[in-house]
């Protein structure tokens, strides 16, 4: 296949889709920023696209809690056919708003491909309040997920109220044994966080930060991949241009965590 192309939701409240639509660009898509009502509608059909991608923002303003809405008016108008995007061995994407949208549709987890049970939420941060901040990530090495493959401990940033991953103790085992916990929250050493505050920012049970499906093609994350689509979003990139420049380092910035998440994703569509 030489073109992949992918399809990046906008509309009612959500904010990520440039940047989005940019990182899979600069990873070898075409990326189509499309209005969920041009989906809703027909205008547009799924099957066009290969990779689908719910992004970050605040849909319906996180009424009734963040990205319940969506999943109900997406499941409604459009449930089947994501189902049959699945099927048909696609990848999907939820960044934030998108990964509360994919639990509330139950896309996520997905425990025996059952794409339609919600088992798992994302509700309030233990701290009370917002966080906009960089977190350390550690990659689950033995996940499947097909977005995480080649990376193993990165930094991005959350910008979230509500990203505390939390589920009965008996989902959040079977996670855990299958193998579907994509990244957890770490200290700066990539060292386990144990929910330590700031580390963990919102007080995620195991420090989950993502999560996918059995399958590794359908993955969930509060952080934000799009966010570091250059290594100048980095908040130390000075300190970093320095050190380089101290050690006589000339090579050039290598790809960041970010695009490498979407490059990974590119790369299997190709390979399919």
């Amino acid at each position: 296949m030489s073109m992949v192309k992918a399809v990046v939701l906008t509309g009612y409240g959500l904010n990520c889709d440039h940047e989005t639509a940019y990182a899979l660009e600069l990873s070898g898509a075409v990326a189509h920023r499309l209005h969920i009502n041009t989906l809703i509608q027909g205008a547009v059909d799924l099957t066009d696209f290969q990779i689908m991608v719910f992004g970050g923002g605040f849909s319906w303003g996180d009424d009734h809690g963040a990205g319940v809405i969506q999943a109900v008016r997406m499941k409604t108008n459009l449930g089947d056919k994501i189902l049959e995007f699945i099927d048909a061995g696609n990848l999907v994407l939820g960044i934030c708003n998108g990964f509360q949208t994919l639990v509330n549709l139950g896309l996520l987890p997905g425990f025996d491909r059952d794409y339609t049970k919600r088992s798992v939420a994302l509700t309030f941060n233990d701290c009370g309040n917002f966080r906009d901040q960089w977190v350390t990530l550690k990659v689950v090495s033995t996940s499947p997920c097909i977005f995480t493959t080649g990376l193993d401990t990165l930094e991005l940033p959350v910008r979230h109220g509500e990203g505390k991953f939390y589920a009965e103790e008996t989902f959040i085992n079977r996670l855990m044994d299958d193998n579907q916990v994509v990244l957890q929250y770490a200290m700066p050493d990539g060292s386990p966080a144990d929910q330590k505050f700031p580390f963990n920012p919102n007080g995620s049970v195991y420090d989950i930060a993502g999560i996918c499906d059995p399958s590794g093609r359908i993955f969930g994350l509060m952080p934000h991949p799009e966010a570091f689509n250059h290594w100048t979003n980095h908040p130390n990139w000075p300190r970093i241009k320095e050190k380089k420049k101290r050690q006589k380092n000339n090579s050039a910035p290598v790809i960041t965590p970010g695009i490498r998440i979407f490059k990974n994703a590119v790369a299997f569509i190709r390979d399919k």
